[in-house]
């Protein structure tokens, strides 16, 4: 396969992980907002925070109301993140390789692209704001699943499910890193705590599934061991680690990226993440962050740069 047609897959999948992903957390911190009381609220700056936004709305708008923040991260054309540019970046990537992938993913991402760009308004209205977001979150996941029952399992297809896989391995991070800056130990007696970290779990889709693997109480310790270590859990790191090596497999000239990808699973496993709080978590993900990075470079190189 040509480098350029399983960089354009490479992408195309992470521009939509990213929308589908920031949709889910908009979402949720919406819904978090209205079970905490005012004083106690997070309110909407972490999500700057979780994307690595803040920089680029401080040189567009200087005050961080709700308004502003909802606009720059949703439909917003100067934020490169935002879904609508994420949406953008991937129809217009998707646009080159129309040959190569399912036609009904092609009309699936226009379509949801132009409904996003035509009913922008609808996002920042409290009222409409559910559904759009809802509708970028199923229209994503639908695409998700046409790609897998549809495209060839080929390498195009390993280089589509890796971009996935990476960029969600790296929103799950971000995800646990900010929250959990909101959730220090001075917090542990406040009634809200469990509320706090269900909206970690929420955001993440893992709320259910966390309370079958680690039973209904909302610990600390448990969530963090279900994001970061669960080896069931399609969204926690642990898991995209082992699908990124499974990935690898099938792939030639990968020996050097699938050690890599080893140690650190092997890295992983070695931290006691239950235990982790305050600095210690923070620079823990951070690492992680880095060796996210790291795997993305090696990839470039590898596979693209030619």
């Amino acid at each position: 396969m040509l480098s350029r047609v399983a960089e354009t897959l490479y992408w195309t999948a992470r521009y939509i992980e990213r929308a589908e992903n920031l949709a889910r957390l908009i979402n949720v911190n919406n819904l978090l907002l209205m079970d905490l009381p005012k004083g106690f609220s997070p309110g909407w700056e972490p999500l700057l925070d979780i994307t690595g936004n803040r920089k680029g709305f401080e040189s567009v708008y200087t005050d961080f109301s709700e308004r502003n923040i909802l606009k720059f991260l949703t439909v917003d054309s100067k934020n490169p993140s935002s879904i609508l540019s994420s949406l953008q970046y991937a129809r217009d990537n998707a646009r080159t390789i129309r040959d190569v992938i399912p036609r009904e993913i092609w009309e699936t991402l226009n379509a949801l692209h132009l409904s996003v760009k035509e009913n922008s308004s609808s996002f920042l209205n409290k009222r409409e704001r559910f559904a759009s977001l809802k509708q970028v979150i199923n229209q994503c996941l639908l695409i998700y699943g046409t790609m897998d029952a549809s495209l060839s399992h080929d390498e195009g297809y390993f280089f589509w499910r890796f971009g996935a896989t990476l960029e969600r391995a790296d929103m799950t991070s971000r995800i646990i890193d900010v929250r959990s800056a909101t959730l220090t130990e001075d917090m542990s007696d406040l009634p809200f705590e469990n509320i706090l970290w269900m909206s970690v779990l929420r955001s993440l889709s893992g709320y259910q599934m966390y309370r079958q693997k680690m039973g209904v109480r909302i610990r600390p310790g448990d969530v963090l061991l279900f994001m970061l270590h669960s080896k069931e859990f399609p969204r926690s790191v642990m898991f995209c680690l082992n699908k990124l090596k499974s990935l690898f497999l099938n792939l030639p000239d990968s020996k050097a990226i699938i050690e890599h990808i080893d140690h650190s699973i092997e890295d992983l496993e070695k931290q006691s993440v239950a235990t982790l709080r305050g600095r210690a978590l923070h620079n823990y993900i951070d690492e992680l962050q880095i060796d996210f990075a790291d795997i993305h470079q090696e990839v470039l190189q590898q596979y693209f740069l030619h």
